[in-house]
């Protein structure tokens, strides 16, 4: 995992912008620094990575799942965030796209460490490293019980499970997904609300 990981930062700096900033950064400087900047940034392994928006698609599909989350989980102690709160796993720190976090997690009021829920929605651009090294690295979270890959160009959603051995399971448009952790289930079709693409359109007009 460690030997290839400066070659996938290196692939995901250059297809997330053209105009990042790269440099060595400790935690508590990183945390200071990301205070005060315009443009948010992740640390891996003590490099600070810049992050460009995402697409139309990437956003819809954080939102619908995050929707989802919190209508079925009011009343609980489980609280979702989309994008704009940092996740620290040992001294890194990331954005995902929707963490989930139940019961208490005060550590700090910028940041989360013990998310039992973690989706990224996958581009071209980061596919590879989510796939792979962030992956890994939340796996190693504790409380950790499901890490969550959603296409965006596609009607696919990959679901890691801690109590299937972090083996992948996958859904379709159609499909229910199980999330065991919170005795839930969401629908694909939900997930994929609004979004435009091929696999999409074509669920919809056979349905229709």
């Amino acid at each position: 995992m460690y030997s290839n990981f400066h070659r996938l930062l290196k692939q995901k700096e250059q297809a997330m912008s053209t105009q990042h900033q790269h440099r060595q950064m400790h935690l508590d400087d990183y945390l200071n620094f990301e205070l005060l900047s315009e443009t948010k940034h992740e640390l891996i392994d003590g490099e600070i990575v810049a992050m460009t928006g995402a697409s139309a698609n990437h956003n819809t599909l954080s939102l619908n799942i995050a929707s989802e989350l919190r209508a079925k989980l009011k009343g609980t102690d489980c609280q979702s965030f989309i994008a704009d709160m940092k996740l620290k796993v040992g001294q890194d720190c990331f954005y995902p796209d929707v963490m989930l976090v139940c019961g208490k997690d005060n550590e700090s009021e910028i940041y989360k460490t013990s998310p039992i829920l973690i989706v990224e929605v996958l581009s071209k651009s980061t596919r590879k490293f989510d796939q792979t090294y962030k992956r890994l690295r939340y796996q190693n979270i504790p409380s950790l019980e499901e890490y969550v890959l959603i296409e965006q160009d596609k009607g696919e959603v990959i679901v890691f499970a801690r109590k299937e051995h972090w083996n992948p399971s996958y859904y379709y448009l159609g499909d229910e997904v199980p999330f065991y952790s919170l005795g839930l289930t969401i629908a694909v079709e939900e997930i994929y609300y609004q979004v435009n693409n091929e696999d999409v359109t074509n669920f919809l007009q056979e349905k229709n």
